[in-house]
């Protein structure tokens, strides 16, 4: 009996075991694929956003607008770079960038020659397109492909037209640089002259200084000693402003003098709403990270071949603290 359905079962598992594998034959022999997943649309280009200002609010406002971008175009967007101006740091982060052969490079430029050295040989080699954005740096240099941001050279005439508007047209003013002598600011120094140049009554002194906190507070010493009947001061480089503040701050009060700088720098609005400064030069963060964004991605499939060498400008006015208001 035992034995009779000890067959039975064994009968049964052999047919069973037969058409299984007459199905899983007829299943391969179909062609069949398991379902693949669609390629995503965020694998299409590989950018890297990279600065000298992490989290600074300027610079959260290009990330935030070349993020927004990006998602749009279906392109995948990383943002690096280095904290406090690390110029290091962040050289190394590009360099990482394009030894990681990324499909293209969104940089805050630096007018030096290792900068040059990595986007002109390094990323050419790699065929690698290196787009500026906030701060440029000469093409011939360089070889970036091209550069989105305020054109500093309106910039440097709009202060100084407002800076004229306020102060009248004779007085002496002091421009504070950086002695480094980035692009940007040579350019932000040719429009302020630019514009005062056609006022003889007005006298400009021009002092640099290393952008060390310390080393601002005794440049400023040292204008407000050399030039003591001084009406106005204008800070090129954003990042000079707030030491410089402080110091006319302690030997005076900063209400006689009309001050003046841009928004490049997590100081300057704090500054601006405390009435230390009369009015800054205010940049479109955002639109120059949306349109470095959409330039590269035109670029990278061929829509739009060369771009514009002489670079695609955003907006910039004038802010007063009555306009935070």
């Amino acid at each position: 009996m035992h034995k009779t359905i000890s067959l039975a079962l064994g009968s049964i598992c052999v047919v069973f075991l037969f058409f299984t594998m007459i199905s899983a034959i007829r299943f391969v022999q179909s062609g069949w694929q398991p379902p693949q997943a669609e390629p995503r649309q965020s694998d299409r280009y590989r950018l890297v956003l990279i600065t000298q200002d992490l989290g600074t609010p300027f610079w959260n406002g290009v990330g935030e607008g070349a993020a927004r971008q990006a998602r749009e175009l279906g392109a995948n967007l990383e943002v690096w770079g280095s904290y406090g101006e690390d110029r290091e740091d962040f050289l190394k982060q590009l360099e990482i960038a394009i030894d990681s052969k990324v499909d293209g490079v969104i940089v805050q430029g630096m007018d030096t020659e290792a900068f040059d050295d990595l986007t002109k040989v390094k990323a050419a080699f790699y065929g690698i397109p290196v787009i500026t954005v906030a701060s440029d740096v000469p093409m011939s240099g360089s070889m970036r492909r091209t550069y989105v941001g305020s054109d500093p050279y309106e910039a440097g005439r709009l202060i100084a037209k407002r800076l004229v508007r306020d102060m009248g047209n004779k007085g002496t003013v002091v421009l504070m640089a950086d002695e480094r002598d980035e692009y940007d600011q040579l350019r932000r120094l040719e429009g302020v002259r630019s514009v005062l140049a056609a006022y003889p009554a007005i006298a400009l002194e021009e002092v640099r200084t290393p952008g060390e906190q310390e080393r601002v507070i005794a440049a400023t010493q040292e204008s407000m000693n050399c030039f003591p009947d001084v009406n106005a001061f204008i800070s090129v480089d954003a990042g000079l402003t707030g030491a410089m503040v402080q110091e006319i701050g302690r030997r005076a009060q900063v209400d006689p003098y009309h001050i003046y700088s841009f928004d490049d720098n997590p100081d300057i609005l704090p500054l601006l709403r405390e009435g230390k400064l009369d009015a800054i030069v205010e940049q479109s963060p955002e639109e120059m990270g949306e349109m470095s964004v959409r330039l590269m991605t035109e670029w990278l499939s061929g829509e739009t071949v060369p771009l514009n060498a002489d670079g695609y400008l955003t907006d910039i006015r004038m802010l007063t603290a009555a306009d935070l208001q």
